[in-house]
């Protein structure tokens, strides 16, 4: 992998390992060595919050999953090329609203953007690979957040999965499941090496949560990212470490955050012009001990990462995480991973001083705001269990400070299962 392949390996949809139904294998290694891959799969998550929060109450989510990979080199002869496609359907309810009184994190990750969809398309792109791998093209419809600050590592968590908040809460970040037009190449210059950069559209997040409806998007500019990622493998055991750093460009006009001005003010303070929105991020893990196998999940790993977007324009203006993800520590359960992440967001400080004006004079704050938001945190701990293979279970704690941003909801603690199952 060192000398030439680009591709993002250590990101999958899926953190299970084999198939629920073996009898299977025969007719997929069949379709495979046709040039057809398929995946079928399931995520489900029932999470309760239990203590604090708006009320105690809890929410099921899940969905199902499919994968679709052609190899045109075998189907068609057009060797190196790969078309690419990700069709799923979600059902269920977002315990944040529902008994946090969150609005702004999901502390669920199967119910976001797209909500209950019956068949939500994904992704679907055109992938081509130039010598021996070592440069990588995708384009079509594709989520930035399953190229660019991601890791299987983050989304073995259920909060920053597939990204850092502070990144996929933002415009400009398409976040899975939701694909925008654009293009990426990858490119390894040196050994450990990849630099990856490419360009979309930037429209609302909010918008064709379908997938199919394309022309009910409205481009507001374009997202032009790039990462460069150093994946050194270290002493005598190679243990892989993975050291990012990003920087995303979105030309999009966002109004200042401070919003409306109560009406003694506005001759006093200044609004501040529509301006584009920039991303800095750091992240880093570093496998510190090895442990069945020598793929790159195979060990325990420690990861830390810091997000930085333009204040004046970002909900969301800093974020700092530190975490954990161990496989093994329990004697007699090699296979069984433990995963502990605490994340502090800060919030603008634009949107911030808005809110205090309108408090101040009397004035709507805006939907389910009860006080300037500042600042908050979250702590998640999950413990996943391979039950068979292609089965895996995974309760998990979470642990939400100053829900809704403010002091005013008390902190909540969730108790949830999640599990995940491929075909």
């Amino acid at each position: 992998m060192r000398v030439s392949d680009v591709s993002a390996g250590y990101y999958v949809p899926a953190q299970t390992f084999g198939h629920l139904v073996p009898q299977l294998d025969g007719p997929r290694k069949w379709l495979e060595n046709k040039g057809i891959s398929l995946q079928l799969s399931y995520k489900g998550e029932g999470i309760a919050n239990v203590a604090g929060g708006v009320r105690r109450g809890m929410d099921y989510a899940h969905e199902i999953t499919l994968i679709t990979r052609l190899d045109l080199g075998k189907l068609f002869d057009l060797s190196g090329w790969y078309f690419n496609a990700v069709m799923l359907e979600r059902a269920g309810r977002q315990v944040s609203y529902d008994y946090v009184g969150e609005h702004r994190i999901l502390l669920s990750e199967v119910y976001s953007l797209s909500g209950s969809v019956a068949a939500h398309l994904a992704d679907m792109y055109l992938e081509k690979t130039f010598f021996h791998n070592r440069v990588n093209v995708h384009a079509g419809r594709i989520t930035l957040t399953h190229t660019y600050a991601t890791s299987v590592l983050l989304c073995t968590f259920i909060i920053q999965c597939s990204a850092p908040v502070g990144i996929k809460s933002q415009q400009g970040w398409s976040v899975y499941p939701k694909a925008t037009w654009g293009g990426t190449v990858r490119v390894r210059p040196a050994r450990d090496l990849v630099l990856i950069t490419g360009v979309y559209q930037s429209s609302p997040l909010a918008e064709n949560p379908s997938g199919w409806a394309w022309g009910a998007e409205h481009g507001t500019g374009v997202m032009l990212p790039v990462e460069l990622t150093w994946q050194p493998f270290f002493g005598r055991r190679k243990l892989p470490g993975h050291y990012k750093v990003g920087f995303a460009h979105d030309t999009s006009p966002y109004a200042d955050l401070i919003g409306t001005l109560p009406p003694a003010l506005r001759n006093s303070m200044k609004v501040l012009k529509p301006r584009p929105r920039d991303t800095f991020y750091i992240e880093a893990d570093q496998m510190i001990y090895r442990k069945q196998g020598n793929h790159q999940m195979a060990g325990g790993y420690l990861m830390a990462g810091y997000i930085h977007n333009t204040p004046s324009v970002s909900v969301f203006s800093d974020q700092v995480y530190v975490g954990a993800s161990l496989l093994g520590i329990i004697p007699y359960r090699p296979f069984d991973r433990f995963g502990v992440m605490y994340s502090y967001y800060k919030l603008s400080n634009r949107l911030s001083e808005g809110q205090r004006l309108r408090r101040d004079a009397g004035m709507s704050m805006g939907a389910f705001v009860n006080g300037p938001q500042t600042h908050t945190a979250t702590l998640e701990v999950y413990y996943g269990i391979p039950v068979i293979p292609g089965l895996v279970a995974q309760p998990v704690f979470e642990y939400m400070f100053r829900p809704g941003e403010t002091s005013r909801i008390p902190d909540a603690a969730l108790l949830g299962l999640k599990v995940m199952a491929t075909l």
